[in-house]
């Protein structure tokens, strides 16, 4: 039987890298947020809460969401070939700067993770990263850990939306006046959506990129 308390550790690891401050090398990006707000776009709270209802809509719903999705189809169904592929995909799916960010942040939780994985999928996918046969982007390595913690994919999308979602609300806080504590009652009405959103979710990866200073207001 597995012993809880190293369950626990693990799960607190896996906490730690997905609230994205650790391990060092985070990519900070305001993903187009800077420049709603220079065009006066974004300049209330209810303005805010739009354009992150928005984003969720028009990217995470259509690459994100439908990646992590794909993630976890590859490692129930025993694919290390797809899973390769997928994670070459999304790779080519980004800009060169946030590409090279994806994989530089996945390899830093891979030396946090420390390779102490049960999973022979998990396993495999992470040994073939450390092989160089795909890039071990961010989200594929965290959505496999997920998957090796036995969290299924729609809570691992919930709480990835929703730490992204907190990341880019608290770049508001430096280049806008709106109060934190708006920021954080508007975060908290978020709750009330983020099921639909993931339940309606498409499940073929689109390459929608705002990247990064496309008004999608």
């Amino acid at each position: 039987m597995e012993n809880p308390i190293t369950h626990t550790k693990a799960l607190s690891r896996f906490l730690q890298l997905l609230d994205g401050s650790f391990p060092s090398g985070i990519f900070v990006h305001s993903f187009g947020l800077e420049s709603h707000i220079v065009l006066e776009k974004v300049t209330t709270i209810d303005t805010l809460e739009r354009y992150l209802h928005n984003i969720i809509m028009d990217q995470y719903q259509k690459f994100e969401f439908p990646f992590i999705q794909n993630i976890f189809h590859c490692l129930e169904t025993n694919n290390l070939k797809m899973l390769i592929n997928e994670d070459d995909k999304y790779s080519a799916m980004l800009t060169i700067d946030y590409a090279k960010a994806s994989q530089t942040i996945g390899h830093n939780y891979l030396k946090h993770i420390n390779y102490n994985i049960s999973n022979a999928n998990v396993k495999a996918f992470y040994e073939a990263i450390d092989a160089h046969k795909c890039p071990g982007n961010e989200l594929s390595i965290l959505s496999a850990y997920a998957y090796e913690l036995g969290l299924d994919k729609n809570t691992l999308i919930l709480l990835w939306c929703k730490k992204s979602l907190m990341t880019l609300a608290s770049c508001t806080l430096k280049i806008s006046r709106i109060k934190p504590s708006e920021i954080q009652q508007m975060l908290f009405r978020f709750d009330a959506s983020l099921e639909s959103y993931i339940d309606s979710a498409q499940y073929q990866v689109e390459n929608f990129n705002p990247l990064f200073e496309e008004t999608i207001y």
